[in-house]
């Protein structure tokens, strides 16, 4: 058993950010499954929502954020994230990170972005490769911390627990059982001050923006160790993914029509302002449900995006990254509009914690998309995730470094060792790929944009017969990444499904054809899950 002063699983913007604030008070091991870049931070094109302009407000920004989130947002967590922002982002710039500039009138001032849902331009941005560059800043400042261990191609298998040792005091989370994939050891992990910043759950669907890390495998940990689990039914599948047979779910940032793209159908018609008065700049929820409904009404495989009436020179110098990758796939975007349809791309629920990262099973923390804190509701306004996690890593931290430690009677507690009992090693990957294949196809067939309850029925039966088979298969071979993935998309995809049966209304990213109508009389609330 190896101990810590903090344990952080998983690298992104909300894991980097807690680590290296706690680095400078204890001990810490960020443990990441593949290596510490592979994050969904990485993978961020638009950036980072924030108020630097005078020419925009806190409040602007909070009721932007209220407004996308349908009624289910925390104001107290919306007006903390959006007034701490600042100066989060002043440690970020000072850490090296270089946000884009522009000159007026002899001054340099932010070149801020505007995406859908947000009243003025606030979006701080990196080009179109704004996650990149914060992963690759915070990463860069890790790896020069002599009190940080980076574990890297490591993967959290379950969290332990008091109530799971039979300890008769308060449950609370104590420690992790952690897979090293190149050496197929458990090693087990204590700490009192656990932190789960393992970003979403995109994987669970056939399409998604999402790498393939995002199995959702902090929400399936937190759920089975017991703690609550919010309003899973709210994915946000992204309008604008790149539509072509060799790209796989390249995502077209907002930001290309925030700066003038237009979305058009294969008739070539704007047809979004038949949807929203806002057109192509309306919030995420609405853009996808009109492109689903265009799809459908024409038959047609996807929708165009048109940024070609703006100065060739701008759209490659605006968005370099998503420049070259379409042309590589024979789309020159400032010639030709950009075929696209929707894919899955943000968990707006997760586990229940509060606007410090607490979730309700004590010792255990959560930061980033994996939490659910009140501030997205059940629609995620654009770039407003990055944000997030700055703000309540840091609010997670600063909650913990303040937290005494746990003591059992006797004095220091002692893990017991992973035990794999009599299992051999797996003899048929084809059984998991077939399992995770099936997941995916039937979330995205019975679980996507709009929903209906049959669907939803049927998804469930499915899903509680591949848990059935996974957990058999867990319990009778040798645990792999794979293997590990897999349970923990079941997991997650369940969870999902639970959640949208329990809310019978459409609201925000979830909607139905057999509840269309708004509910705040009965489904203003949180939809909460648990084990316990």
């Amino acid at each position: 058993m190896k101990e810590y002063d903090f344990i952080v699983i998983g690298s992104g913007i909300a894991g980097l950010s807690f680590a290296l604030n706690a680095a400078k008070h204890g001990s810490v091991a960020v443990i990441t499954k593949r290596k510490g870049a592979d994050s969904n931070t990485a993978w961020a094109q638009g950036g980072v929502a924030c108020v630097t302009s005078d020419e925009d407000s806190f409040e602007l920004h909070v009721r932007d954020t209220l407004e996308a989130g349908a009624g289910l947002c925390d104001e107290q967590t919306v007006r903390a994230v959006v007034t701490e922002g600042p100066e989060r982002i002043r440690e970020l710039v000072e850490l090296g990170l270089q946000f884009d500039e522009r000159e007026i009138s002899g001054h340099r001032e932010p070149d801020l972005g505007r995406e859908g849902g947000h009243s003025k331009r606030r979006v701080l941005h990196v080009q179109d490769v704004t996650g990149s560059e914060i992963e690759k800043t915070l990463l860069g400042e890790l790896e020069r911390s002599p009190r940080v261990d980076l574990l890297e191609n490591h993967m959290a298998v379950d969290l332990i627990t008091a109530g799971k040792l039979g300890f008769a005091t308060e449950d609370r989370c104590l420690g992790v059982y952690v897979l090293d994939a190149q050496t197929g050891e458990v090693k087990t992990l204590r700490t009192d001050r656990l932190v789960l910043a393992t970003g979403g759950c995109g994987k669970v669907y056939l399409y998604t923006t999402n790498p393939d890390i995002a199995t959702g495998d902090g929400v399936a940990m937190a759920w089975r160790a017991g703690a609550a689990i919010a309003n899973m039914e709210f994915i946000q599948f992204h309008p604008t993914c790149l539509f072509h047979p060799s790209a796989k779910s390249f995502l077209i940032s907002e930001a290309v029509r925030g700066e003038g793209g237009i979305l058009r159908n294969s008739r070539g018609d704007d047809f979004m302002p038949r949807y929203d008065s806002r057109g192509s700049l309306a919030p995420r929820d609405i853009v996808a449900r009109a492109i689903d409904a265009e799809i459908k009404r024409s038959g047609a495989k996807c929708v165009f995006l048109d940024i070609t009436h703006k100065d060739p020179d701008f759209v490659r110098e605006r968005f370099p990254h998503i420049y070259e990758t379409c042309l590589k796939f024979g789309v020159d975007m400032t010639r030709q509009p950009i075929p696209v349809v929707p894919a899955a791309h943000y968990q707006c629920g997760g586990i229940k914690t509060d606007v410090n990262g607490a979730t309700t099973l004590p010792g255990l923390y959560a930061i980033g998309e994996v939490a659910s804190t009140g501030l997205h509701g059940a629609n995620r306004l654009a770039s407003n995730s990055l944000l997030e996690g700055l703000v309540v890593a840091h609010r997670a931290f600063r909650t913990l470094s303040r937290a005494p430690r746990a003591q059992q009677p006797g004095g220091a507690i002692t893990l017991p060792e992973w035990e794999a009992g009599d299992v051999q090693d797996v003899d048929e990957l084809v059984v998991i790929y077939h399992n995770w294949d099936e997941i995916r196809r039937l979330m995205w067939d019975y679980v996507g944009i709009v929903r209906t309850d049959k669907r939803l029925q049927r998804a469930s039966a499915r899903l509680r017969n591949l848990q059935r088979e996974i957990r058999e298969f867990y319990w009778n071979f040798r645990i792999t990444v794979d293997l590990l993935e897999l349970r923990n998309l079941a997991t997650v995809a369940a969870l999902i499904v639970d959640s949208a049966l329990s809310r019978k209304e459409s609201r925000g990213l979830h909607y139905t054809l057999d509840h269309p109508e708004l509910d705040d009389r009965h489904y203003q609330r949180d939809t909460l899950l648990s084990r316990l």
